[in-house]
This record gives structure tokens, sequence and C-alpha cells, in this order.
């Protein structure tokens, strides 16, 4: 059982690398956008970049195709649901204002200073989909694809944390799973609620209509 455990990363490389396919897919499908945040999606894109580059300067090789893949598709979900009208201007100032809290971390004090800042951004990253998920009446656009991919990833980072005594990746590894198990629960529970709210769904796809990247929203997040 021990030595399985250390695999248990590459498992969770394979989780991790198409956890946004079918949250895409679905937008792409259906136009629904109730109860998905723009924030999340842009705050993942930004973060998982940054990421990116803190692995490269480790040398930490197997750790760029997931953080790569995170990066890019959750940053053309964020593209797609501002063309959708769900980014807000005062969202984008804070997004910015972190991107060059890590940018600075990483002048002043190199990957040290980029990874200790790092290790707190998933926290940050699903803060806005929770809320947005649970203020929403009927969050039909959630994906529960994507929602169990990233459970079943950061179980796994946090079973391998565990093995390990590393507190990182066990903090990370909780968080996550504690995170994808509100919205799993979330999305559950108003779907048995309210399995046939088609007005909800209508007012999602009329937001689809204006091409504009800020502007008023009906959902907040």
């Amino acid at each position: 059982m021990a030595e399985g455990l250390d695999y248990a990363p590459l498992l969770a490389t394979a989780f991790a690398i198409p956890q946004f396919l079918p949250q895409l897919f679905k937008l792409l499908r259906s136009g629904d956008v109730a109860g998905l945040s723009w924030s999340w999606a842009t705050l993942t894109s930004v973060s998982n970049a940054a990421w990116f580059v803190y692995f490269a300067l480790s040398h930490f090789w197997t750790a760029l195709a997931p953080s790569s893949s995170a990066a890019l598709l959750a940053g053309a979900l964020a593209l797609m649901l501002a063309r959708r009208r769900q980014a807000r201007l005062r969202q984008a100032v804070a997004i910015c204002a972190w991107t060059a809290l890590l940018a600075g971390s990483f002048g002043f004090a190199g990957r040290t200073g980029l990874g200790t800042l790092l290790a707190a951004s998933f926290v940050l990253q699903v803060i806005p989909s929770i809320w947005t998920a649970y203020r929403t009446s009927n969050p039909s656009g959630i994906s529960r694809g994507t929602w169990l991919l990233i459970f079943a990833e950061l179980f796994c980072w946090a079973a391998y944390g565990l093995h390990k005594a590393d507190p990182r990746l066990i903090v990370l590894g909780c968080t996550g799973v504690t995170a994808s198990a509100l919205i799993l629960a979330r999305s559950l529970l108003s779907t048995r609620q309210d399995p046939d709210d088609s007005g909800a769904r209508a007012r999602a796809r009329a937001s689809a209509i204006s091409p504009n990247t800020f502007g008023p929203s009906t959902h907040r997040g």
C-alpha cells in the first residue's frame, strides 16, 4: 500500500490534464453559465501559469504537463465566460493585483518567493467558485465531470502528502477535496430540488448574446 502511494503524483497528473474539458464542452453545448465563476477560471489560469514557471525552474518536468494544461484550458474557459458577460471590472482589477504580486514575489525572492506565494493560491482560486455556486439559485452550468476530476486529483495529492508527511501537500489536498465536495454537493442538491428549471437556463443562455467583456451580470462570483 505504501509503495503504491509513491505513484500518486502520476495518477494526480492523469486526472489534472483533462479536468477542464468537461466544463468547456458543457458550456459550448448548452451556453449555460449559471453557477460558473469567471474569477475562478481566470485565477486558475494565472496561478497555473505561475506554477509552470516554478516547476520549470525547479526542473520538475513531470509537473509541466498538468500546469500548462490547466493554464490553457482554464484560460479558454475564462475567455468564454467573459464573452458571456460574466467578467466584472472589479474582479479584473483584483486579479491583476494578484498577478502583479506573483511577479513581484518572483522578482524579489526568485523561485522560493514565488513558490511560497503559490502555496496559498489554491484557496484563493476556489473561493469564487464556491461563492458563486451557493449564491446562484440553480447552478445548472456547473460540470460535475470537471469537479470530480479536481476531487480525484487533490485526493491523490492529499494521500501523497500524508505518505510523505508533507504539510503543504496535505493542506493543498484537503482544501481541494473539501472545495470539490462542496461544489458537487451544491450541484446535486440543486438538481434534486429543481431538475426542470428552464427559466434559469433560458436566462443563462440569454446572457451569452452580448459579446461585451465587462458588464452587469445576473450571478455573483
